[in-house]
C-alpha cells in the first residue's frame, strides 16, 4: 500500500490560454479605444444634437416624499400633480429607485430637492429624464418599455 499520493490540481491549459486571451483582448480594445483607433460607443445626447433630433414634449417635474412614504410629482409649469407613486404599483418602484439616485446625486453636490427634473420625449421616440443642477441624464429607454413606460406616463396624455 503506497502512502503517496498526488493533491495538484491542475487547470487544462487551453482554459488557462483562453483566459489570457480574453485579457489581452480587452486591454487591446481599451487601448484602441483610447487612443483613438477605435470609436466609443454612441451616446445617445451627442447623437441626438449631432442628428438635430428635435424633442417633441419636454415637462419639467419635481419630486416630494410625503409623509406617508409616496412620492409625489408635480409639474412645475402648472402645478398639477401628475402622480403619486406608492408602493406595490406597476412601475413605481423603478421611478422610486431611479429618483432615489438622482437624489443621492443632488446630495453629495450639496443640491436639494427644489430644481426641477426634466423629462423629454424626443422626435426618435427616445425618451430621457435630466437633471441640469448635477448635469446627469438618463436614457429611460434602456431599462426596457416597461420601466420606460413608468416614465412616459408622466408626460402631458401619458405620451409614449
Amino acid at each position: 500500500m503506497s502512502l503517496v499520493h498526488d493533491h495538484e490540481q491542475t487547470i487544462p491549459k487551453h482554459a488557462v490560454a483562453s483566459a489570457a486571451m480574453l485579457v489581452l483582448t480587452a486591454l487591446a480594445l481599451t487601448t484602441l479605444v483610447k487612443v483613438g483607433v477605435l470609436s466609443r460607443e454612441a451616446v445617445p445626447a451627442v447623437v441626438r444634437s449631432e442628428a438635430h433630433v428635435a424633442p417633441v414634449i419636454v415637462r419639467q417635474l419635481t419630486f416630494s416624499d410625503r409623509a406617508d412614504g409616496a412620492v409625489v410629482v408635480r409639474d412645475v409649469a402648472t402645478g398639477e400633480t401628475v402622480r403619486v407613486l406608492v408602493d406595490g404599483v406597476p412601475g413605481n418602484g423603478f421611478v422610486r429607485g431611479v429618483m432615489r439616485g438622482m437624489a443621492r446625486d443632488r446630495h453629495i453636490h450639496g443640491i436639494g430637492m427644489a430644481p426641477p427634473f426634466t423629462l423629454t420625449l424626443w422626435k426618435n421616440q427616445s425618451l430621457s429624464l435630466e437633471d441640469k443642477a448635477t448635469g446627469r441624464s438618463i436614457e429611460l429607454g434602456s431599462f426596457g418599455p416597461d420601466n420606460r413606460a413608468a416614465f412616459a406616463a408622466m408626460l402631458p396624455g401619458g405620451a409614449s
